[in-house]
This record gives C-alpha cells, sequence and structure tokens, in this order.
C-alpha cells in the first residue's frame, strides 16, 4: 500500500510539472512564435504610461529578455522559494509561492488568490455534500424501484436538472428568495471561523444550485450503475445464503456501483474549487471563478496563469485521492 501511495504521489508531482510548463508555454513561448516581444510584454507591466526607459528595466529585471527556459526556470523558483523584484527604486520580495504582481493593480497574485480560495472551496465543499448525497440516493431508490412512478419521477427531475444550465437555476433561485420573498437578504460569504452557522445559511443557495445539475447526473449514473449490478451473479447468490436486503444492496450492490461516481467526484470537485465561474458571478461571489473572469478581461497574465495553476492543483489532487480511495474500495487496484 505503501509503494502505492508513494507511486501515485511521485505521479502528481510530475503532472503538475508538466502542467506548469505546458501552461508557461502558452503564456510566455506562444505569444513569442505569434510575434510578440519582450518589449509587448514588459509594457503590460509598466502601463499607458511606459517608457523606453522603464520598459527595458521592468524587461531586464522581470527577465523578459532571457530565452523561455531560463524564464521557466526563475518561474518555477518563485513558486517554491519565492523571487525578488525591483519596481522602480525600492526591491520588494514575493513569497512562495510567487506567481507574480497583477499587470493592472501591481499588488502580489498569491495573496489574492489565498484570499478567494475559501469562498470557492466553501462553495464547491457545502454542494458537494448535497449532490453526493441527494444524487446516490435518489439514483439507489430509483434502481429498486425500476418503472414504477418514484423512477419515472426522479429520472424527470433528473432529466430537468441536467438539461438547466445553472446560471439559469441560479438566477431564478436568486430572484425568488433574495428579491421577492426575501428569505435571504444578500448572499454574502461569512467565514467558517467566525460563524458556522452563518457560513452555512449565506451558501445554501449557491450550493442548492450548483447541487440540482450535479446531482441530477449522479443520480443518473447511480441507477444505471445500480441496474447492472443488482442483476450480477454474486448478487443472487448473496440474496440466496439469506442475507437482508438492505445488506445485499449497500454492501454488495451499492459498492460496486460507487467506482464510476469516485471517479467523477474527483473531478467534478476538482474542477469546481477552481473554476466555479457561473455560480459566483451570479451571487456576486468573490471566489477564484469570478477573479479569473475579471482577469481575464483586464488581460492580466499572471493573475491568469495563477488561477490557471492552482485549478490544475486541485484537479491533480483530487484525483490522487481518488486512486487512494479507489485502493480502499478495490484491493485488486492495490495490487495491479
Amino acid at each position: 500500500m505503501a509503494a502505492y501511495i508513494l507511486r501515485r504521489v511521485m505521479g502528481a508531482v510530475l503532472l503538475l510539472l508538466v502542467v506548469s510548463a505546458v501552461t508557461f508555454a502558452i503564456f510566455f513561448l506562444v505569444p513569442r512564435l505569434g510575434g510578440q516581444t519582450a518589449d509587448q510584454l514588459a509594457t503590460q507591466y509598466v502601463g499607458k504610461d511606459a517608457n523606453p526607459e522603464s520598459v527595458a528595466a521592468i524587461k531586464k529585471n522581470l527577465g523578459l529578455d532571457q530565452p523561455v527556459y531560463v524564464q521557466y526556470w526563475e518561474f518555477i523558483k518563485g513558486l517554491v522559494a519565492g523571487a525578488d523584484y525591483k519596481f522602480g527604486p525600492d526591491a520588494t520580495h514575493c513569497s512562495a509561492p510567487c506567481f507574480g504582481y497583477s499587470f493592472k493593480s501591481h499588488i502580489e497574485v498569491w495573496p489574492q488568490l489565498e484570499q478567494r480560495i475559501p469562498v470557492s472551496f466553501s462553495l464547491a465543499v457545502g454542494a458537494a455534500v448535497i449532490w453526493v448525497i441527494g444524487g446516490v440516493t435518489i439514483g439507489v431508490i430509483s434502481a429498486l424501484r425500476k418503472g414504477k412512478p418514484v423512477d419515472r419521477i426522479s429520472m424527470f427531475i433528473a432529466l430537468a436538472g441536467v438539461s438547466l444550465p445553472i446560471f439559469f437555476t441560479g438566477q431564478v433561485l436568486n430572484a425568488l428568495f433574495v428579491y421577492e420573498i426575501p428569505i435571504w437578504d444578500s448572499i454574502d460569504y461569512v467565514p467558517f471561523t467566525e460563524n458556522p452557522a452563518e457560513w452555512a445559511w449565506h451558501l445554501l443557495l449557491p450550493w442548492i444550485s450548483l447541487a440540482f445539475l450535479f446531482s441530477a447526473l449522479y443520480a443518473r449514473l447511480t441507477r444505471a450503475g445500480m441496474l447492472e449490478t443488482m442483476s450480477e451473479d454474486y448478487i443472487r447468490t448473496a440474496r440466496a445464503k439469506g442475507l437482508k436486503e438492505s445488506t445485499v444492496v449497500a454492501k454488495h450492490g451499492l459498492r460496486s456501483a460507487l467506482t464510476p461516481i469516485v471517479t467523477i467526484f474527483g473531478m467534478d470537485f476538482g474542477t469546481l474549487v477552481g473554476t466555479a465561474v457561473l455560480t459566483e458571478t451570479v451571487f456576486s461571489l468573490q471566489g477564484i471563478g469570478a477573479y479569473s473572469v475579471q482577469a481575464i478581461k483586464d488581460n492580466d497574465l499572471p493573475i491568469v496563469m495563477g488561477v490557471t495553476l492552482v485549478a490544475a492543483f486541485f484537479i491533480v489532487f483530487c484525483n490522487l485521492i481518488v486512486d487512494l480511495v479507489y485502493a480502499a474500495i478495490d484491493p485488486r487496484v492495490r495490487y495491479s
């Protein structure tokens, strides 16, 4: 088991390095291949009132006049150990992990991301709990009551949930329960450490908006998996041995049907933490997704790179957790 975990961790680290290299190439090598010069990139740091002297100083300070592979090495060093920058007469230290400074505000990127990660993470955690419990439960009930009214109603709701986009359900919930029936005065983020009850209450509508889409998908997948599993020979054997139906369903049927659920949950959760753009925009939550949208509008390269790498980290990390959960669910994985 230890060897299995070590292999997966080393693979995750290697994958993050590959992602960082590809991301860096997209933002720094591809523009060079497209004809953009180091002076043009340095001008974005200086601003509209750039003069040749300031552009040259920024280009030298940031290493934009160096080969791309040297810039990438300095970028990796900044992520691990921080970097020193000099804007004008003053020098400043960018602490690790250093993603550089915003083109527009000249503020260090990582502290801004650090403030927004709890918002996106809170949004993802609460919605994930609702959609997993709700989706799997509905899927199991539908599979056990195949063809009956509860199955048809559940699948109709699931089809509606998959079909309706998040920005539509979010706007409807926002209009109904914030403006028409003001159960919520506003949707604001309250840190969990300050008031857990207020934290959950203020995020409940965004959680429901996200969970409606995802739980519908999970219900359909669980239903399909359970229908296939419950027709297997070992299920009939378990019943023939006199096991309780609840034991057959929970221990033998659901456990086998959970494998695809675990797979997509890792992808969905990791992606949602890094890129919950629509939900954060609809409910005006200042998370990573909303931050990235504004950065793209401003063409703020360091922020876009920072968001991309943070999102990639969460996706890779969640996939690593999925691999470890696989080993717990199916012992054959540990010995493969």
